[in-house]
């Protein structure tokens, strides 16, 4: 292939090749020459015009030509055009050759495409030889076949394209022949007559004037028969031509003077809607005869067209004309159309039709505000309605029947005005409160007063469009749901508003779940108080007995939705309820039967259904209570609702039709509950249960082909891609499903199901579409089959197998089709729980039926029903899983496809090969592998059939993929079939070129990282892949385009230096925005792989290529997909601001995810060095909506100036992006700080920044662009989306964190933060309003405490503004669970009252470690300076004014903080201890809410807990009456007293025991947490912890709680543990500070026993070691503390560890430096070392001072090493001060221990000496460790002989030392006094 990388054509090397190898090797060289022709080739331009055309004459497949006209054109256009004439003639002769004969067409196809990009790319410069070149090719298009059509309207439009207005003389011939082409038989043909007419009405006026007329009508005609492609571009060319008509100025002329109007272009578009492509004449006459249906294709183009015609105008004109547009699509499905509706299926597919034109308008196109705006044009609409049908009502008298049209005429309309509100208001979020607020529009009401409308869809729709309200603005939950009981109470008569407000309450119900802040408790017990009263009185009055008992059900099924803690308290009643609604035996049911009738009977199965639904329901989102004893009560009632269901088909019998659908609906809620329940609740049930599910699944006398349900999702999702874009994913989804059905269904809708309506939905606001119920019933039967079809014996097996063969034989034509669509559904999904279980599906006889079964529904006409039953095949064989067994599947398939030859057969069987591989990991023998790519091979080539080529082809890939290594030695094959296939298919046959780019794409994987290879071999197979990626790239079916970019990625990602990085990323950029959503998809999935690894090369090449001159031939802009979103965007926002866009404009939430995810990455490796691009991205982004959110505050006069935005008109590149989107740019900014964290610290120094920003201007620092920091966080914290002020607060949090310390280098003293208080300060106040949500309130409180205690602002004046808000929070706490809020569920309170609570707590704490710290200052600088009074002061009244101003409330926080310790404590007892839990629960979590309040308090209670430490601490545990100074407290929070019962409870509790309760509180939830603190626990909570137990010990009377006890131990046990299992070094400095207290405390208490034994004159020995000297492990705090110290020294220093020594881990005589970190560790477990003799007995200190003096020392030696600066390491200072404690002991001097510490410190005096011998020591360090024994022992240690000489040699040795440190030093130490 190297060989073609020339610029003239190498023809020696091409003619030595063959005939496929040629194609190849052309390609190549096109593609070379491509990239190469911009450059000057003048010289050699007459060679390559020769060259290239002679190539038309060899044939050239559908890609080898495009590329050759290309290449001609671009040729022409850079050089000389003398010769073009001559080329143009040469290809007008190729097309009038005579030569018909099929070897011939290629040539002339590629003459023609030729003539077309000549022209395109040259135009006008060819003069007017155009009319001959287009005579010729509209005469060769009469009889040219389908290929030829196709290719000449193509070429056709890039004539028109090139020559512009010069063409007009063609027009009209162009435009006859288009027409033709337009409802031509082939849709590829149609598709290009479309494109070719596009491009012809940009000059040829007729055609949206005169002619406009017939062009509609011809794009209905176009739109029948039309697959999804033709509708997508005929529907784009009849929606531009109209807006086309619509705006274009008015045009002179005789025949048309008047301009069209807005009335006159929707009266065309609602012609084609309301009565289809038959003309206005033949479709009266149908209509007077009641024929005329209009076909859905139609309707579905139609609806397509409308929504280009309003995206043709843009957004802007839709908010000017949205009125008029509103009624016209609303009119489409009113009575006035009374054809259009006239079947409840034609109604359900009009209204899914006009719901999508309004969401794809009003949802995709509008801002935030015109969507207010249309939102209440459309309330307006409801009203109008409403008055409508009041008028209707009132005029008759209610008994007599009043004339029903004038009522149901509105239906249709107010459904589809109430889901476009519903779907408006859910997508609006929080931002919608201003319209719910706005009384002049009246929307709940609106609402609310349609759901007592006659019609139940109305009813229905309006409760779904409550719930939308509710999910979006989930403050309104619990008013509505009042609102909807109070009525449903109150009309208890009224049928219409049972039912109305029963399913508004239901869908309120449904929606509680996604409302993170839930409904008040007690709305349960009302609710199941109503549903009860409902079932009960139903029998009172026949009239509406129906609606109450489906009304009572309903309430109770959606009860369900609350889950566990909501249910619990009813379950009883709930079950006596159920247990009664059925008979009790089946005598019962006999005379049951005997009774009654056909009314009657519908009540009854009504009530059944619905109590059947309603247990489902409990089922379903009650997991938690389904135990054993509530099965077993559940189970009774379950016979007698099998017994009934066998009854069921003599009940209809008897009474007639009116039980056909109640009856229908029985079954199916039964079938429903029996799957969701353990099969072994209802064995005994099981054959008469089976025996029904069959007579179901065979029933013949159903006509309705449910292919389209049932079977996807028993498809594997990658085979349902041979089925057409239909069941593919695409933006037009909702309405295109309704053409993949029978004629008779159009899809689901809510009535057919009204209990689905609290259920989850698939998609967040669409509405749920339950199926009718004749079908629902039958997807049912099959998932129950699959369920007990696993639990039944083999011999039953065999006996339903052999029943469901029996009646596919008994039946003929389409009714054996849907008997074996069920069969085959129900017997899938069996075989797939099988799979799932590992079950055995059983013996020979068993298989065989099973077998014949799927076998009969492998060659069945349906290709979903083949799909199914190929991917039912793959699972019997996993199932059975022999394989002998497979093999002999195999075989069966092997031989028909040798003798078949019809196309069903050899589809399904080739099908069935490649999914046989899919479970069975690889059939592993080479031998059945060779035969099955064999036989595929051989059909793949089969072009006669398209479809056998698309099936072959994906099967094959199937095997490529799952067949592994094994498929290594047919890769090379395989590919160059790929490739012969991709260059000779025509383009028509979309399919065919989706299943090659599948097998393309398997191919790449199967080769992975060996693509990155340098061999020949490997190189050649790498180009192959290219060379296949760019013919489809270049390939007109977006789908083909998709499979290309993903086969890209893979190359990408297993050799990324071969793919072309920028030609990908124009490709990317390119389809950004293009109207297919799978290749969008497939373009941010690629997308967001580049930028993992290479995002600032992606990024600079799409903007390099949109600053290009646009390059015309651009497969973009060749396909009318605009290029990117908007130049000038790019050009200023770049790809990163183009991806904003459209994850604003996108709605697809898998998409979205992907985008976010891509930004994220861009971001993570690009924000620092593009910072000022990012930030003003996300400004941008914010402040587009900024000015019109912002509320007006008027409080405070410095506050006001921060909030006048700076409007500038200019270019702004977001209008009105959706709150969502600027959700994710404000989580972005918060992105950016964290990174620029990472990045370095001169982001947070402004010196340091603006000195480097002089130095060098390119570089940025984010503290340059703190004001637009503030200026985002500000508007995000005051919008109206709660969302974005949740992320606005937590953004002002961080800013607050990382900004606090950053001084002001203009005002020294001050930081730079300061002179944003008042930004702060006003964005904070909203939050505290009282309708804000308690989520919101929650966040700014932490936002709050942070930026009272960062100590930004010194000026208390200034300070009080925010802590005025955290102070009036704190009086709603005080006021208690009266002033509680009734919106939301009670642990939202919760959370809110522990929020104010922990943010006091964390001021408080600052505040007293601030006055701490300077307390220990002013000591210092006392001791240093005077004269800086002046600013010591400022700076301590800061914090002792921050004091002050708790200290004010500290009264009613301590006792808050006590109570709120107490509830935690209660909430973290063991589950066996909850009967000990108080009944009504806590003082801030009610009992019920228990579950919802527990991490509400893991959350706080850590802060709480260290500043009620504190507070206790600065008390001295003294003060203790509970109401001293306090005043302002409304009631007494909490009992003092701790869980203890009240009858127990003493009156008065002594301040001892108060005291005593306190610290064990405080004890207890510390040592319960640090025992076992989860992997997952925050460090801050662990440091908290361990600073409270500090502060709880800095005080004498706790540590004398622990002194003497065993509870020290224990805690030094805790502590041990969590050093070993926590390695930050602020854990373990914490831990051992705590640890030094509690040696500290036991010192006391020892010194305190000595002195009292003292006193008494009894001298026992006190002390651990007593006597003997032993210590007991686990009892012994000496041991516990030296064992916690050992632990860190080795950690730190291995050598100490004498077992390591030895070891090769530890290098002797290598003196490791340790981290700062280490040497505070080692230094803090040494001054606890040299404390530990203190609390020994003398025989104590014995036992342990060798250990003690073994590892002070060793920390000497380790560690004493020359420093440059002749500074001692921290370690060796510590160890000598150790040292010199442990010297001077008063155990050193003990009569009974004295001589044996002599001994031992002499050894030790011996063993520094030994060191001194070491070179590489410091001798200061030694000197001074010799000074430190001589100086601080007794003489006797020192004065021994030996010893006293060596001191006096080494003090000599130092002494000549050539060192003046060490010499000087020495002297100094000879002159202390001895």
């Amino acid at each position: 292939m190297e060989l073609a990388h020339s610029l003239l054509l190498n023809e020696e090397a091409y003619n030595q090749l063959g005939e496929f190898q040629k194609a190849e090797f052309i390609f190549e060289w096109l593609q070379f020459l491509e990239k190469l022709l911009p450059a000057d080739i003048r010289e050699n331009q007459k060679k390559l015009v020769e060259q290239l055309t002679s190539l038309l004459n060899n044939s050239p497949g559908p890609p080898t030509r495009r590329l050759l006209a290309k290449n001609l054109a671009v040729l022409y256009s850079t050089g000389d055009t003398f010769s073009v004439y001559q080329t143009i003639d040469k290809c007008n002769e190729l097309i009038r050759s005579k030569d018909d004969s099929p070897s011939y067409l290629p040539t002339k196809l590629a003459a023609v495409v030729c003539l077309g990009y000549l022209y395109k790319k040259l135009g006008r410069i060819l003069g007017n030889s155009f009319t001959d070149t287009v005579g010729n090719v509209l005469k060769a298009m009469k009889n040219a076949e389908s290929q030829g059509r196709y290719e000449i309207m193509l070429s056709l439009q890039n004539i028109l394209n090139g020559l512009g207005a010069a063409a007009i003389p063609c027009h009209r011939d162009i435009y006859k022949a288009a027409r033709s082409c337009l409802t031509d038989r082939s849709m590829a043909v149609r598709c290009a007559a479309a494109k070719c007419l596009l491009e012809l009405q940009n000059e040829a006026v007729f055609m949206w004037s005169t002619d406009l007329d017939s062009v509609v009508t011809l794009c209905f005609k176009s739109f029948e028969g039309s697959n999804y492609d033709v509708r997508l571009a005929v529907s784009k060319l009849l929606g531009t031509i109209l807006a086309r008509a619509l705006t274009s100025k008015q045009i002179t002329g005789k025949t048309c003077n008047e301009k069209f109007s807005l009335e006159d272009v929707m009266e065309l578009l609602g012609t084609g809607f309301l009565r289809g492509s038959c003309g206005f004449l033949r479709a009266s006459g149908d209509m007077l005869k009641g024929t005329s249906s209009v076909s859905r294709d139609v309707r579905v183009g139609v609806t397509q067209a409308y929504v280009v015609f309003v995206s043709t105008l843009g957004a802007q004109w839709l908010e000017r004309s949205f009125s008029a547009f509103l009624s016209h699509i609303l009119d489409l499905v009113s009575q006035s159309h009374p054809k259009a509706v006239q079947s409840a299926v034609d109604a359900i597919g009009c209204r899914r039709c006009v719901s999508f034109i309004l969401r794809a308008t009003v949802g995709g196109l509008l801002g935030e505000k015109a969507q207010i705006a249309a939102a209440k044009e459309i309330c307006q609409a409801i009203w109008k309605l409403k008055k409508v049908v009041d008028a209707a009502i009132s005029d008759g008298n209610l008994e007599t029947k009043i004339n029903t049209t004038d009522v149901t005429a509105s239906q249709h309309v107010l459904v589809c005005a109430l889901q476009e509100l519903g779907s408006l208001i859910h997508g609006l979020g929080t931002t919608a409160a201003p319209l719910l607020q706005d009384s002049s529009t009246g929307v709940l009401e609106a609402v609310i007063s349609v759901i007592v409308h006659p019609s139940i869809s109305v009813r229905l729709t309006a409760a779904w469009c409550l719930r939308c309200i509710a999910v979006a603005l989930p403050s309104y939950v619990s008013l509505l749901l009042d609102r909807c009981i109070e009525r449903l109470s109150a009309l208890k008569s009224c049928p219409e508003a049972v039912t109305g407000y029963s399913f508004a309450v239901a869908a309120l119900l449904g929606a509680v779940k996604h409302c993170p802040l839930g409904i008040p408790h007690g709305k349960g017990k009302v609710i199941m108080t109503v549903a009860e009263d409902l079932l009960c009185s139903a029998s009172q009055n026949s009239r509406i007995s129906l609606q109450r008992m489906q009304a009572g059900w309903l309430l109770i099924a959606a009860l369900m939705t609350l889950g566990p803690a909501v249910v619990q308290h009813h379950l009883p009643r709930i079950l006596l309820l159920w247990k009664c609604i059925f008979p009790s035996s089946s005598k019962d049911l006999e005379t049951e039967k005997t009774r009654g009738d056909a009314f009657t009977w519908q009540v009854t199965l009504e009530g059944r259904a619905g109590a059947l639904c309603a247990i489902k329901s409990f089922v379903s989102h009650c997991a938690g209570l389904l135990t054993d004893e509530v099965v077993q009560r559940l189970l009774p009632p379950l016979p007698s609702a099998v017994d009934l269901l066998t009854q069921l088909s003599s009940i209809y019998k008897s009474y007639g039709n009116s039980l056909k659908t109640p009856s229908t609906v029985y079954r199916q809620k039964l079938y429903e509950l029996l799957a969701v329940l353990p099969p072994k609740a209802y064995e005994g049930d099981f054959s008469a249960v089976l025996k029904e599910l069959v007579t179901d699944l065979t029933v013949t006398d159903s006509q309705i082909d449910a292919s389209a349900f049932l079977l996807p999702s028993l498809c594997h999702e990658n085979d349902l891609l041979l089925l057409g874009p239909l069941l593919q994913e695409t933006d037009h989804r909702f309405i295109e499903e309704q053409l993949l059905l029978g004629n008779n269904i159009t899809g689901g809708s809510l009535e057919y199901d009204p209990y689905s309506i609290y259920e989850k939905f698939a998609k967040g606001d669409s509405v749920p579409k339950p199926l009718p119920p004749a079908l629902s019933v039958i997807s049912a039967a099959s998932r129950l089959f699959g369920v007990m079809f696993s639990h039944i014996t083999e011999s039953h097996r065999l006996q339903v197998l052999e029943q469901l063969l029996n009646s596919i034989k008994q039946t003929k034509g389409s009714r054996q089709q849907i008997v074996q669509l069920h069969i085959v559904s129900a017997f899938s999904t069996s075989l797939k729980r099988l799979a799932n279980c590992k079950g055995s599906l059983g013996s020979e006889e068993v298989r065989r039926s099973a077998l014949m079964l799927v076998m009969g529904a492998l060659e069945s006409n349906n290709p979903l029903l083949r799909c199914a039953a190929a991917e039912c095949l793959a699972r019997l064989a996993q199932v059975v899983s022999d394989s002998a067994f497979t093999a002999g599947l195999a075989q069966v398939s092997f031989d028909k496809l040798k003798s078949a030859r019809d196309v069903v057969s050899r589809t399904g069987h080739s099908l069935a090969l490649g999914c046989l591989y899919r479970y069975l990991g690889g059939i592993s023998s080479t031998q059945h592998l060779n035969a099955c790519v064999g036989i595929l091979y051989t059909l793949s080539q089969d072009s006669t059939s398209p479809d056998v080529q698309a099936w072959a082809l994906h099967s094959l890939s199937l095997i490529v993929d799952l067949a592994g290594p094994l498929y290594h030695v047919h890769v090379e094959p395989t590919l160059s079939l790929v490739l012969m296939l991709l260059l000779s298919v025509p383009p028509a046959y979309a399919e065919v070129h989706q299943s090659l780019g599948r097998c393309l794409n398997a191919l790449i994987t199967t080769l992975g990282p060996e693509l990155q290879g340098i061999h020949t071999a490997v190189s050649a197979l790498r180009t192959s892949c290219l060379l296949g990626c760019a013919v489809m790239q270049d390939n007109p079916d977006c789908l083909v385009q998709a499979q290309a970019i993903s086969c890209l990625q893979q190359l990408h990602m297993f050799a990324p230096r071969h793919v072309n990085l920028s030609n990908l990323v124009s490709c990317l950029c390119m389809n950004l925005c293009s109207s297919y959503l799978l290749l969008r998809r497939a373009v941010v999935a690629c997308l967001r792989q580049l930028v993992q690894r290479e995002a600032a090369e992606v990024s600079e090449y799409a903007v390099a290529l949109v600053k290009e001159s646009k390059e015309d031939f651009t497969p973009g802009n060749a396909r009318g997909v605009p290029l990117f979103l908007a130049d000038v965007n790019i050009r200023e926002i770049g790809l990163e601001g183009a991806l904003l866009g459209l994850l604003d404009k996108e709605l697809d939430p898998r998409l979205c995810q992907d985008i976010k995810e891509t930004l994220t990455h861009m971001l993570t490796s690009m924000a620092v060095e593009k910072l000022s691009f990012w930030l003003k991205l996300c400004k941008d982004v914010l402040a587009a909506s900024a000015d019109t959110t912002q509320e007006e505050e008027t409080t405070k006069g410095d506050d006001v100036s921060v909030l006048t935005s700076d409007s500038d008109d200019r270019f702004h590149p977001f209008r009105n992006p959706r709150w969502s989107t600027r959700v994710f740019a404000a989580e972005c900014v918060c992105k950016i700080i964290s990174q620029c964290e990472k990045a370095g610290s001169a982001h947070f120094d402004i010196t340091l920044a603006q000195e480097r920003k002089q130095r060098d201007s390119r570089d940025d620092f984010l503290v340059l662009h703190l004001a637009d920091l503030i200026r985002m966080a500000f508007m995000a914290a005051t919008d109206h989306s709660d969302q974005l002020r949740l992320s606005g607060l937590q953004m002002l949090q961080i800013i607050v964190r990382k900004f606090a310390a950053v001084p002001e280098p203009e005002f020294p003293g001050h930081v730079i933060l300061e002179q944003y208080q008042a930004n702060v300060g006003a964005a904070l106040r909203p939050a505290f309003a009282p309708e804000t949500p308690p989520d919101v309130t929650a966040k700014a409180c932490q936002v709050c405490s942070a930026w009272m205690a960062s100590g930004v602002v010194s000026d208390l004046n200034d300070l009080r503004r925010v802590h005025q808000l955290l102070v009036s929070s704190l009086l709603k706490v005080q006021a208690g669970k009266e002033a509680q809020n009734e919106q939301y569920n009670e642990s939202t309170s919760t959370m809110e009252v522990l929020a104010v609570l922990k943010a006091w707590a964390e001021v408080y704490i600052v505040a007293v470690e601030k006055q701490k710290n300077q307390s220990d200052t002013h000591k210092h600088s006392l001791k240093i300076v005077n004269s800086s009074e002046e600013s010591y002061r400022d700076v301590t009244f800061s914090a002792s004014g921050l004091l002050d101003l708790v200290q004010a409330d500290l009264g009613t926080l301590s006792k808050l903080w006590l109570a709120a310790l107490q509830d935690f404590a209660l909430l973290t007892l063991p589950p066996e201890y909850a009967s000990q839990l108080p009944a009504e629960g806590g003082t801030f979590y009610t009992a019920e809410t228990i579950e919802n309040a527990r991490p509400h308090y893991y959350n706080s209670w850590a802060l709480i807990l260290y500043a009620t430490a504190l507070w206790l601490t600065s008390t001295g545990f003294l003060i203790v009456d509970p109401d001293e100074g306090v005043t302002n407290l409304s009631r007494p929070v909490t009992p003092t007293t701790m869980c203890q019962d009240s009858s127990t409870r003493p009156l008065v509790k002594s301040p001892e025991d108060v005291n005593t309760d306190r610290f064990h509180l405080i004890l207890g939830i510390s040592v319960e947490f640090l025992c076992s603190p989860g992997s997952d626990a925050a460090m801050e909570n662990i440091i908290a912890c361990l600073h409270a137990l500090q502060a709880l010990f800095d005080v004498p009377w706790p540590r004398s709680k622990i002194g003497g006890d065993q509870l020290g131990v224990e805690l030094l046990n805790v502590l041990h543990r969590l050093i070993l299992t926590r390695e930050s070094p602020d854990i373990q400095l914490a831990a051992l500070e705590v640890v030094r207290l509690i040696l500290f405390a036991a010192q006391e208490h020892v010194k305190e026993k000595r002195r009292s034994a003292e006193e008494k004159e009894t001298l026992p020995e006190f002390g651990e070691g007593k006597d003997t000297g032993g210590l007991v492990p686990g009892k012994s705090l000496v041991f516990a503390t030296l064992e916690l110290c050992v632990c860190i020294l080795v950690r730190q220093l291995p050598q100490l560890n004498p077992k390591l020594t030895c070891s090769p881990a530890v290098p002797p005589g290598k003196h490791l430096l340790l981290s700062e970190d280490g040497s505070r560790l080692v230094a803090a477990a040494l001054v606890i070392l040299s404390d530990v003799p203190a609390i020994c007995s003398p025989e104590g200190s014995v036992s342990v001072l060798p250990t003690i003096l073994y590892l002070i020392i060793g920390v000497l030696k380790e560690t004493a090493v020359k420093l440059r600066d002749g500074q001692l390491p921290l370690t060796v200072a510590a160890s000598l001060q150790a040292l010199k404690g442990l010297l001077s002991s008063p155990m050193a001097r003990a009569e009974k221990s004295q001589n044996a510490w002599t001994d031992l410190l002499r050894s030790a005096l011996v063993t520094v000496l030994d060191y001194g011998l070491l070179q590489e020591l410091d001798e200061i360090s030694l000197l001074t460790a010799i000074t430190v024994f001589v100086m601080s022992t007794s003489p006797e240690v020192t004065t021994v002989e030996c010893l006293q000489k060596r001191c006096i040699e080494k003090f000599k040795t130092t002494l000549d030392s050539k060192d003046p440190l060490v010499s000087t030093g020495e002297v100094n130490r000879m002159s202390l006094p001895h």
